[in-house]
């Protein structure tokens, strides 16, 4: 037992399988402890202790894991602020054991760990394996798809307590892959109806009820998820490594590629919505949608490509890896959608782009909205990005936008009177729809420009920054104001 007084925890393992594999230590602290708790009394080796109290209440009873782990640990705190206690948890206490790390974390508690027999022990055992000199990783089952991703194997999967963990593990990999492995599944390791039986993949969630002693081992993952996201990884490393063109390329030198397949991607995009259209007007699929769903997926692969070789300039330059760019945006997203994640409500997209850009805004320690738009943007887009956001500001005058139309009326005019058009200028489609008189009229500001010698997206870039400048002269007086 721990002599640390109160606040003492005692971990023992009740090992893998039934009292039989259980150390002599364990069994004797437990017999002798003033007080001894197990987290579960449905394992094999429980029996042997009939009259200690189980957890078991907290798996009923709490809505998910999580909560049952934290309540079990303010449980054996509250037990050992009046005195040492000893906790018996299956297999070995340092193996996948939740609630064991939450202990150690705890401040509450002191926590000393016996060492224990453990599944993984009989599992190496029973496939006659070295799983240092085989190289293998300990999966959970339940959390089969972010953990075997990119892993070919071997895999030892634990965990795979239902019929759905078993499921899930099998849909992982993409049907349209015929290479698929052979797993071998153990079940009820050191038990007397114990099973280590090798089964086709597709037969893996069909050949036994798994319970909380059932593990799979996969000696090969021929595709495992993600596995063509770390193949295209290795790719962009040999291509750096090997190829002279790519091994000169910098971030700088980039931007203009990764300008283009951005475009390319959203003519794809127009391309596939033009195509579902025609399908959707003839009253069936669209002849030409396959294509076009084709181009849109090689297209993403290209602009896929570029973020890639982005990130691995970077690990190369010690900077940050693509591992980080998929954490950073992961927890960004998360955190921008407290909606989701937390307790804001949002009812409507527009709560939800409100919400965004005051995170955003707070995130970024920025004072003016204008703060962070990429002035790379073209220009039209650029002015449309800007006049949303200055929509938003408080004190922005209300007839901004008469002003500028009465403006913008009356130098058009002038621009129409300096220009002798001889029979060829644009005119308004004949439709009457906004979308077609709106593209008319930019349409006929560039043709002015154009035979003025103007450039008219540097125009309009430059009328823009003066707005940009002009809302924050806005939100400075109306802060001052307050």
């Amino acid at each position: 037992m721990p002599d640390g007084g109160a606040g003492a925890v005692m971990v023992v393992g009740l090992g893998p399988a039934g009292p039989d594999l259980m150390s002599e230590r364990t069994r004797d602290l437990l017999e002798t402890a003033p007080r001894a708790f197990l987290r579960t009394a449905r394992h094999p080796a429980a029996a042997a202790f009939p009259a200690l109290p189980s957890f078991d209440h907290h798996y009923e009873e709490a809505p998910g894991f999580d909560e049952v782990y934290a309540r079990i640990v303010d449980d054996l705190a509250a037990a050992a602020a009046d005195g040492p206690v000893v906790y018996a948890v299956p297999g070995s206490p340092l193996v996948a054991e939740r609630t064991v790390a939450l202990l150690r974390a705890d401040d509450r508690v002191s926590v000393a760990v016996e060492p224990a027999l453990s599944f993984l022990d009989l599992a190496w055992q029973r496939l006659g394996v070295d799983p240092l000199d085989a190289g293998v990783r300990l999966v959970d089952g339940t959390r089969f798809t972010a953990g075997a991703a990119g892993q070919p194997g071997p895999l030892l999967v634990a965990q795979c307590w239902s019929p759905a963990v078993l499921s899930e593990i099998k849909l992982s990999l993409d049907d349209d892959r015929g290479d698929r492995p052979e797993v071998t599944v153990l079940h009820h390791l050191g038990l007397g109806d114990e099973v280590v039986l090798s089964v086709s993949w597709e037969d893996l969630d069909r050949t036994l009820a798994p319970d909380h002693l059932t593990s799979l081992w996969i000696p090969r993952l021929a595709a495992p998820v993600a596995g063509e996201l770390v193949a295209l990884e290795e790719l962009v490393r040999t291509l750096r490594a090997r190829c002279p063109w790519d091994r000169q390329q910098t971030h700088a030198s980039l931007g203009r590629h990764l300008l283009e397949e951005s475009y390319e991607v959203l003519d794809a995009i127009d391309e596939l919505t033009r195509a579902e259209r025609a399908g959707a007007e003839g009253g069936r699929a669209g002849t030409t949608e396959p294509v076009a769903v084709a181009h849109l997926e090689e297209e993403l692969g290209d602009l896929l490509f570029q973020v890639y070789f982005h990130a691995r300039l970077g690990a190369e330059e010690g900077r940050f890896t693509l591992a980080d760019v998929a954490r950073g945006v992961h927890d960004k997203l998360v955190s921008r959608h407290p909606h989701v994640f937390g307790e804001v409500q949002a009812h409507s997209a527009e709560q939800v782009l409100d919400n965004w850009e005051r995170l955003k805004q707070v995130e970024k320690g920025r004072v003016s909205i204008t703060e962070g738009i990429p002035m790379a943007l073209p220009a039209l887009a650029l002015a449309a990005k800007l006049q949303r956001k200055a929509s938003a500001v408080p004190g922005m005058p209300a007839g901004a936008v008469d002003e500028v139309r009465e403006s913008a009326g009356a130098q058009l005019d002038a621009l129409a009177e300096a220009v002798t058009i001889a029979g060829d200028g644009a005119r308004p489609s004949a439709d009457g729809g906004e979308t077609a008189l709106v593209g008319s009229v930019l349409w006929a500001v560039v043709d002015l420009a154009r035979r003025l010698g103007v450039d008219a997206e540097e125009a309009l870039r430059s009328a823009t920054l003066r707005f940009r400048d002009r809302v924050r002269e806005v939100e400075a007086s109306d802060a001052g104001g307050r």
